[in-house]
């Protein structure tokens, strides 16, 4: 998500964020920002200080005191380069803190950084939880808490990493489609359902639970 009360750095900013092959979302101030955030979680926010109503470290502040964004990444982009500004996003709980102007190529690559250092600290913090289901990417199995070891086919392999790599994060059924089956696949709209039907079958019908008319998540009991 890019937020910015600027359109100017919304379209720079957001087309070399997709042209990089990110998925962007974009808000011209923090109260929509938070909506937006609310209804479909991004896994990182890319935040400018300066904005009207609501600021953005006030915008940062609120997601880390809401349980649905306290671990969302938040980068700070923002012309304001004095010390104080930058000590109190990161203050307020801000991830990155880059001043404008930035190349859009050390942009792409500041934000993937940060993005394989928060995949790094969810594998480990996965780990610590034990999670009851377990998956070896490499071997393309799943190992259950009881030791059984299985495969699945791809696509119900693909959609339960997908459900595990963020337990209790509500997944929308668009978002499963699309990073599921490609936003170029036309399926039934019942796929997701069978998909998930056999995974219960297979792993436990505990682990999925269904948000009727939302999407699904992994849980944790």
């Amino acid at each position: 998500m890019l937020v910015d009360d600027e359109p100017d750095i919304l379209e720079f900013v957001g087309y070399n964020l997709r042209n990089a092959g990110f998925d962007v979302r974009t808000s011209q101030n923090g109260a929509d920002a938070l909506a937006k955030a609310v209804e479909d979680v991004p896994d990182l926010v890319v935040l400018d200080v300066m904005m009207p109503e609501m600021s953005g470290i006030e915008v940062c502040a609120a997601m880390r005191a809401d349980e649905r964004l306290k671990d969302v990444l938040i980068m700070f982009l923002t012309a304001l380069d004095e010390e104080i500004t930058q000590i109190k996003g990161l203050e307020a709980g801000g991830d990155d803190y880059i001043t404008k102007p930035v190349s859009p190529r050390v942009l792409v690559s500041r934000i993937k950084a940060l993005l394989r250092r928060s995949h790094h600290h969810d594998t480990d913090t996965e780990n610590e939880k034990k999670l009851p289901v377990s998956i070896d990417v490499e071997g393309y199995l799943v190992k259950l808490e009881d030791g059984t070891v299985m495969t699945l086919p791809r696509k119900e392999f693909e959609l339960l990493r997908l459900l595990i790599s963020r337990p209790g994060k509500l997944f929308l059924r668009e978002e499963i489609y699309d990073k599921v089956w490609g936003s170029d696949v036309v399926v039934g709209d019942r796929t997701i359902d069978v998909h998930i039907r056999k995974l219960r079958e297979k792993i436990g019908a505990s682990y999925i639970r269904t948000v009727k008319g939302v999407g699904y998540k992994f849980v944790v009991e």
